[in-house]
This record gives C-alpha cells, structure tokens and sequence, in this order.
C-alpha cells in the first residue's frame, strides 16, 4: 500500500523487455534506504517487487498485464520515473489510499498556466472516467492528487511549484502515456453496487424430525 506521495524521480538505466515479460532497472537513491529484497516501490504509480538491489539502484520484474495496462513498456534508457516506497505502518498518511495496481492508462491533452499553478488535463477512457469525481482524488505516475475538474472524456487537476519540482508529471507534453488508478474506495462501491448479493437461499427442507428418522 502505497499514499501516493513521490519520494524521489529516480532514473531508468535498463530496460529488457521481451514479448511476454521483462526486466528494468533503476538508478535511485533515498528509496533504497531500508529497502530489502522483496520489497515493494512503486514505479511510476505501479506496485513492482525488487529483485536485486545494487549500490546506485534497483532491479524488479514486469510481467505481461503491467506491461498491457501500463507505460513502463514504453519507458528507455534515461526516462524519469516517479518513485515511492510502501508506506510504513508508523509513517505519516499524505495522500490517500494507492495500491499501486493500475487500472489503465491516459493521456496529456493540455498543459495551461494559471498563477503560480499549472492545470493538466488528461483524456482517458469511459470505464476509467465513471470512477472520478470532483474533487475526489486520482493517481497519476503515483501521484495523489486532487480531480479539479471533470468532463465528457477528460479530467483536470491543478499542479502546485512543489508537486510539479518533486515529480516527473509536468515534464511530460501533450500525447505522452500516464499511469491512472482510480480511488480504491470507489472501485469496491461500484462493484458492491454493480454486482449485488445473490438472492438468498431458499429455506432449508432438512428438519430435526428428518434427521431423527435417517438415524442422525
């Protein structure tokens, strides 16, 4: 469990990818203090497994769904990517609640100044955009922030001189892949309200005179 709160832009150094799987690795710095093999850092907003650690960085494993519902098949040699470990049971909540599982993928529409801030609005599919509400929150790259507007097949949010020098997200222009995962606590309403529970049994016909005569 991740609370969306970048630590460090780290950079790609490898990346082996394969038809099927593959394998990328990471310059970093402050994500590998206390980190141990088996751990989770969520890249770019998904929730990867290390699998070796060397002095400047990282290596983890992707497997064929990352690679269809995410961007990091898309990512080479020198890319930024947003870094973060899992949260720890004493530390501080600053975002929401993030699982580093992505449900799919947008993209940049627009980048516009408005005083010291920046608005980014992103185009992304249907299944995604029914899970937003405004000022709800969204993560993008592994960023938590806060939906400041929403429309018919886009959503904006509103980036402050921190979040924008702390992260990867403003470095990107129009037509560049980001990473979504929808708040998880509206995923599970929709599918309680999508799905809901079976009728219930019909009344059992096995009674106690039943059981007496059937020698239990």
């Amino acid at each position: 469990m991740f609370t969306g709160i970048v630590e460090e832009v780290g950079t790609m150094q490898g990346v082996r990818m394969g038809s099927q799987s593959g394998e990328i690795h990471l310059q970093a710095s402050k994500v590998l203090e206390g980190t141990q093999l088996g751990d989770s850092i969520a890249v770019n907003g998904v929730c990867l497994t290390v699998t070796r650690m060397t002095g400047d960085g990282f290596t983890a494993d992707v497997m064929p769904e990352t690679l269809r519902r995410t961007n990091l098949g898309q990512l080479k040699p020198g890319d930024p990517v947003d870094l973060e470990r899992a949260m720890a049971a004493d530390g501080r909540f600053g975002g929401h609640l993030v699982s580093g599982h992505i449900d799919g993928t947008g993209r940049i529409v627009e980048q516009r100044k408005e005083g010291n801030a920046v608005w980014v609005r992103i185009g992304t599919t249907p299944e995604i955009l029914r899970l937003i509400v405004e000022k709800g929150s969204i993560t993008i790259d592994g960023i938590s922030l806060t939906v400041a507007a929403l429309d018919s097949d886009s959503f904006q949010v509103s980036i402050i001189p921190h979040t924008g020098s702390e992260t990867i997200l403003l470095g990107k222009k129009a037509g560049d892949v980001v990473n979504l995962e929808n708040d998880i606590i509206g995923k599970y309403v929709q599918r309680l309200l999508t799905n809901p529970a079976p009728e219930e049994a019909p009344e059992s016909k096995v009674t106690w005179e039943f059981l007496a005569e059937n020698g239990f």
